[in-house]
């Protein structure tokens, strides 16, 4: 606490008259007798020896003062090269160290890099706008926080559904419309056990690798092997304890099997997965007339996320590896990016899973470089590609890529709180792996391929392709939302800046902040960089060879802040260009 006094000024009284002449001639008189004889003039003499002892005095008074100064000069001279020096030293210990940290060797970059994630986010306190995370976690605690919302599919918003609210209701209240910093970051993600200083579940990077949480969204459209993939997922685990799972099954009921029923009863089987982890699987139940596609759907299923430390996205069809869980994590955590994502089509099950060891029997992998513009009933945009599969040629850690993938998709847990599927976006199929990752892009994410493959996708291919072909889609439902996906697709694209030709009073702008572009990059500086033309709709071609090749990554990552907090796009100025066009 900081005090203000005010300071005691002392005044003298005059005198009264009387008492004031008195006393001025009694000073009067006293003087009278001291003082020295004068020489007429008005001023007084003591004799010529006392002017000059006087004068002498006199003068080494100024001597002395003069001295003095110098002295006072030379002090504060003394002192300032004193600071010049302690200045210097200074500024040479932060040139070696910040040299250290952006260094050739990519070992004492991590290792200084994780001594300083350690050091100032160990048991980071909650900021305002972030829930308190717990564990463990499920949304049938929550009965009394569902809310109505209406179906996106009928624009006059007579069928409403009730939905689990988001974990954070607003995504803007984490991110901020800036970089996060890193103690915000990792105020999100929660531990398997509680922090014994503090008795919280979020307790940062001093949360043990093994007990840091993991969310897992699937939406599924009357898919009979969804249980399958629930089943895969906790069997292969290594640590299934730490795994929630969060479905949101669009089936007919009595028609199609609900996503977390096992195939034999959990009271004559209870070791199976669905039995045994029972109570970390939520199922939302939805009829499968009212879906509108994987956009919607997965929407809902951000809804289902409740603070976890990391997130994964998956289709309903897939087969894990032994160990994917550490496996995955482990190869994040080799980025020492906080707002990496990792993402990318899957490869074909068949001949990739070892069916004694369960491991992957692939030394390759997709990456996500290739895509282009096609039209259609709802207008151009981009979309993706058949991607190349090729041996990593980056090694030790993921390889960074353009584009975001919702076939799998891993990241931080604060990646689906900040960026969550749009709710007003119904049949739409392509376009949303476009809008997903721009969004994440202007927030900061940066998006990489794994090294290795710890899932595989069950194709419509070769001895699955009967089986497969028998699951229904969403667009069986498409009469019934006739028109509402061209809306939506204006929406879609009008939120990242892609149909500038489109007048923005043709969409609906409802909530467009919520689920809308971030403050740290701009959707322009992507285009630009990767080559794509919104206005003419075109795009450079030939982007996987710079992709690919590892080239990007090279390039990219050395602008990777000191903190992980993502790449720092304002230093690089490269611009991506057509080699066999432009020979380069």
């Amino acid at each position: 606490k900081i005090h203000s006094a005010m300071t005691d000024v002392v005044i003298p009284i005059a005198p009264s008259s009387k008492n004031g002449r008195d006393e001025a001639r009694s000073r009067k008189k006293k003087s009278d007798k001291k003082a020295p004889s004068s020489n007429g003039s008005g001023v007084h003499s003591d004799g010529g020896e006392s002017r000059a002892q006087r004068l002498a005095v006199r003068r080494k008074r100024v001597a002395n003062a003069r001295a003095r100064k110098k002295t006072g000069w030379g002090n504060m001279i003394s002192v300032f090269l004193m600071a010049c020096g302690i200045f210097a030293i200074y500024a040479l210990t932060c040139m070696v160290f910040f040299r250290s940290l952006s260094g050739k060797s990519g070992s004492t970059v991590s290792r200084i890099r994780g001594l300083i994630k350690k050091d100032q986010i160990e048991n980071p306190p909650v900021p305002s706008g972030i829930p308190i995370g717990i564990w463990p976690v499920s949304i049938r605690d929550e009965d009394g926080n569902f809310e109505e919302i209406k179906h996106p599919g009928y624009e006059d918003g007579h069928v409403t559904m009730a939905v689990p609210r988001f974990w954070a209701d607003d995504p803007v209240a984490i991110h901020e419309n800036k970089l996060m910093s890193r103690e915000r970051a990792l105020s999100i993600g929660t531990c398997v056990t509680v922090d014994p200083k503090t008795g919280t579940y979020t307790r940062g990077d001093a949360c043990p690798v093994s007990e840091r949480t993991i969310f897992v969204a699937i939406a599924s459209y009357r898919d009979w092997q969804c249980r399958d993939t629930v089943t895969s997922i906790f069997s292969a685990a290594a640590h299934p304890d730490r795994i929630r799972v969060a479905v949101v099954d669009q089936i007919i009921a009595g028609e199609d099997g609900s996503c977390d029923a096992p195939h034999s009863p959990c009271s004559e089987d209870p070791s199976q997965p669905i039995c045994k982890y029972k109570s970390q699987i939520d199922v939302y139940q939805m009829d499968a007339q009212l879906a509108v596609g994987p956009v919607f759907a997965r929407h809902v299923g951000h809804r289902l996320y409740r603070g976890e430390y990391y997130a994964m996205q998956s289709d309903a069809h897939v087969t894990f590896t032994r160990g994917w869980d550490g496996d995955i994590i482990a190869q994040i955590e080799a980025t020492g990016d906080e707002m990496a994502v990792l993402s990318t089509y899957l490869t074909d099950i068949e001949g990739s899973i070892d069916p004694n060891t369960g491991l992957s029997l692939r030394h390759t992998r997709p990456i996500m470089c290739n895509t282009e513009y096609e039209g259609g009933q709802q207008g151009k945009h981009l979309r993706h590609l058949a991607q190349p599969e090729c041996m990593p040629l980056i090694k030790g850690m993921p390889q960074l890529q353009p584009y975001w993938a919702a076939g799998f998709s891993f990241s931080r847990g604060h990646f689906v709180a900040t960026t969550p599927y749009d709710q007003y976006q119904p049949m739409i199929f392509q376009g949303e792996e476009m809008s997903i990752g721009i969004r994440g892009f202007t927030i900061g994410y940066d998006f990489y391929a794994p090294e290795r493959s710890v899932c595989f996708h069950h194709y419509a291919n070769g001895a699955n392709a009967p089986k497969r072909n028998r699951v229904k889609h969403f667009w069986e439902n498409s009469n019934q939302y006739a028109g509402s996906g061209v809306k939506a697709m204006y929406r879609l694209l009008g939120i990242v800046h892609m149909n500038p030709e489109i007048d923005g009073e043709m969409w609906d702008h409802i909530e467009e902040e919520k689920y809308g572009l971030g403050g740290v990059r701009t959707p322009e500086l992507f285009y630009e960089t990767f080559g794509i033309d919104v206005v003419n709709k075109r795009t450079e071609h030939h982007l996987c060879q710079f992709v690919e090749t590892g080239n990007m990554h090279k390039k990219f990552m050395s602008f990777l802040r000191p903190d992980g907090m993502g790449i720092d796009y304002s230093q690089i100025d490269y611009r991506f260009k057509d080699p066999l066009k432009h020979g380069r």
